[in-house]
């Protein structure tokens, strides 16, 4: 029976239940006594069958591999792991608010065959865009925030920024005007303009050089609003709202939160979110009791041994540098499979929290709604999806899971459908061949 018809039953029993009591009333006053000792004892029944919001993580007595979607994605793990694909993973399934399964395979260290933890550390990259847009969302329920509100009422430095033209030979840029202003909903589902450089758009990436804009992750001593300041600089790739590119408008969201809310975001973010949610192991900066269980980000060296990634312009240890408070909205974060798995519980129980609630239904409503109706044309999974304020949310055939995934080979996926949510955390850059990204996809996505 769905929530509705529950209720409507409910209802319907305590109208004829009312009218039942008063005819016993006028018949015997230890008929109404009694017939009041049913009810309540009905109604107190009603509330122990009713869920517990969140993540219940005590281990359950199942069969692991009777689980179809369980074997299947420990198959594919394994698999990769066998072949040298992946030196190890994660995987968190939680189905109706418990933990069915939540293990580790293959190696935390493949040099030194440390085994994975289930609680080991990710970079998680890309799946922080879906903190940050929550964490933007508590402020709009508070009317600290208004999504159609522009950037430059919290952000001047962008009144006046205009869109590239051409850029010139010293990497200077020529611009055009905005037609309208980059608002907070364009921030939010990658509509603003704003690109990835190193990633993303080649003329940006001379422009962020130029402009010692960092589109990566913390790497020195400026703070979140001298990036964002260094970018307002640089100009849009097309005009706000008219274009979906996948960029930097969530790290940008950090700095207008900050004048927003009157706190340093780190701050802000632990104290409205990361605490209420008992994600006590996610942060931009490890606490030193935490950074021993960091896994290091792997890539295959030149005859397929592996080796720790290094990258010319970032390196991986800004989860360990208490000296770089950037904190980088869309990519920023280190989580734990089963820190997010509870975020990712909050948005199937519509905002709920353990005995709280962290976000309105309505407004967990309004972050799975269509915020970029025609202008996603590069489909970066098959399957039809649209853009909420938060993360990916898919069309069909689940009508409603919603997804992300990392730069470093992290992955979720939530299904109210099926009630379930998934995490795969892995910690590789470059490898070829993964299957498990794509496995989990689809297995998750029915």
């Amino acid at each position: 029976m769905d929530q509705l018809s529950a209720h409507s039953c409910w209802h319907a029993h305590l109208v004829g239940q009312t009218v039942f009591l008063k005819l016993s009333f006028m018949l015997h006053p230890l008929r109404t006594l009694f017939c009041l000792s049913i009810a309540l004892a009905f109604h107190a029944c009603q509330h122990c069958t009713e869920r517990r919001a969140g993540l219940n993580a005590e281990p359950v007595a199942l069969d692991l591999a009777q689980d179809p979607i369980w074997s299947t994605l420990a198959t594919a793990i394994e698999s990769e792991i066998d072949k040298g694909t992946i030196p190890g993973a994660v995987l968190l399934l939680a189905r109706d608010g418990q933990v069915v399964g939540h293990q580790a395979y293959g190696f935390k260290d493949p040099i030194s065959e440390e085994p994975m933890d289930k609680d080991d550390l990710f970079r998680i990259c890309s799946m922080t865009k879906a903190i940050t847009a929550t964490a933007a969302m508590i402020l709009w329920e508070r009317g600290q925030l208004g999504l159609d509100d522009p950037v430059s009422l919290y952000l001047p430095e962008f009144a006046d920024i205009g869109v590239l033209d051409s850029l010139r030979e010293d990497s200077t840029g020529v611009h055009l005007p905005s037609v309208r202003p980059i608002t907070i909903r364009h921030l939010m589902t990658h509509t603003s303009g704003i690109p990835y450089g190193e990633i993303g758009e080649r003329r940006f990436a001379k422009l962020y050089a130029k402009f010692d804009v960092n589109d990566a992750f913390p790497s020195d001593e400026r703070s979140t609003r001298d990036n964002v300041s260094r970018l307002a600089q640089t100009g849009l790739l097309h005009q706000p709202g008219e274009t979906w590119t996948y960029g930097l408008g969530l790290d940008v969201l950090v700095a207008v939160m900050e004048v927003a809310s009157g706190q340093p975001y780190a701050e802000f973010l632990r104290t409205e979110l990361l605490d209420p949610l008992g994600m006590d192991h996610t942060a931009f900066v490890l606490p030193p009791e935490h950074q021993a269980d960091l896994v290091e980000v792997w890539e295959k060296d030149s005859i397929g041994g592996w080796q720790k990634h290094e990258h010319h312009k970032y390196t991986t240890d800004y989860p360990l540098r208490s000296d770089w408070p950037m904190c980088a909205g869309g990519a920023g974060l280190t989580s734990s499979a089963l820190d997010y798995a509870r975020f990712l519980q909050m948005f199937l129980d519509k905002g709920a929290i353990p005995g709280d609630r962290l976000l309105e239904e309505s407004t967990i409503d309004t972050l799975f709604a269509d915020h970029a109706p025609g202008l996603i044309e590069d489909k970066m999974i098959e399957n039809n999806w649209h853009q909420g304020l938060a993360f990916g949310v898919m069309t069909e055939p689940t009508n409603g899971g919603f997804w992300w995934g990392g730069y470093f080979n992290t992955q979720y996926f939530g299904n109210a459908l099926t009630g379930e949510v998934a995490v795969l955390m892995k910690q590789t850059q470059g490898v070829r061949n993964d299957n498990t990204s794509s496995v989990f996809y689809e297995v998750m996505n029915r």
